[in-house]
């Protein structure tokens, strides 16, 4: 009975709809055997959640991911560098494991800049082959090459993604 009733909370928890989706800000950039995602935003926060989608949208065609359901994820840093890498870390580690989860669109809670805290929010739905076209593994986030710009015309990131 508990599974049948979280199968009907999931179906109707389809209360996002694509209307609601930021648009994208983000491109991939040629590098030597991996990949580098360069995401930006009307501020720092916006910078941060493109470059989570895009993490996303490489491993799958992205619109084939329905905002079914949602999960939260927090992380910490010592310096903003750590706190990006800890951010998409987590992402990827709900992607690799249970659930299994992908998200379409990617919502900050809180960010907390003088100590390098993060919270957030995907939305999307359990990873499912057949629905979700298989892109390229994303194996780990790596601090080569990273860049976070936040300045007063300029909100943009630099990651490069091992695949």
């Amino acid at each position: 009975m508990a599974a049948q009733q979280s199968e009907e909370e999931e179906e109707s928890e389809n209360q996002w709809e694509e209307e609601d989706l930021p648009p994208v800000k983000y491109e991939y950039l040629d590098h030597t055997a991996d990949v580098q995602i360069h995401s930006w935003g009307d501020d720092i926060k916006e910078a941060f959640e493109q470059a989570a989608v895009a993490m996303f949208a490489y491993m799958t065609e992205i619109e084939t991911v329905e905002m079914r359901r949602t999960e939260e994820i927090s992380a910490e840093g010592d310096d903003i560098l750590s706190l990006l890498f800890h951010f998409l870390d987590e992402f990827l580690f709900v992607f690799s494991a249970e659930p299994f989860f992908i998200a379409r669109k990617v919502k900050i809670l809180s960010f907390d800049k003088e100590n390098f805290k993060i919270s957030a929010i995907g939305y999307g739905e359990t990873f499912t082959l057949g629905k979700h076209p298989q892109g390229t593994e994303v194996k780990a986030i790596t601090y080569s090459n990273m860049q976070v710009h936040d300045n007063e015309n300029q909100h943009e990131l630099f990651v490069i993604i091992d695949i």
